[in-house]
């Protein structure tokens, strides 16, 4: 049975920190690319971050490019995505997935003062 699980999102403020993590089971991870994707509301999902099954490629959205960094560890098939210099239009759900095929629950991300 294939699992995603974020954790880490929150409430912060603009200009804060946040690192989310999503633990992988029931497949191989290590081949898979794995990919961020957020939710605003009243708005598509749209890709955040992408990262090749060995982690060496790594591709982002414009609006976060310098930002954010994805980031993955094989041995632990956890997928993290490091979000610094965070702004209010940054407050979205966000999910994790594997393949474009297996996605998470989700996690809420709230940027507000």
């Amino acid at each position: 049975q294939v699992q995603l699980v974020e954790s880490g999102g929150g409430l912060v403020q603009p200009g804060g920190s946040l690192r989310l993590s999503c633990a992988a089971s029931g497949f191989t991870f290590s081949s898979y690319r794995m990919s961020w994707h957020r939710q605003a509301p009243g708005k598509e999902r749209e890709l955040v971050a992408v990262i090749s099954s060995g982690g060496g490629i790594l591709n982002y959205a414009d609006s976060v490019k310098g930002r954010f960094t994805i980031s993955r560890d094989n041995a632990k098939n956890t997928v993290y995505l490091q979000m610094n210099s965070l702004k209010p239009e940054d407050t979205a759900v966000y999910y994790c997935n594997a393949g474009y095929h297996y996605w998470g629950q989700g996690t809420q991300v709230t940027v507000s003062s």
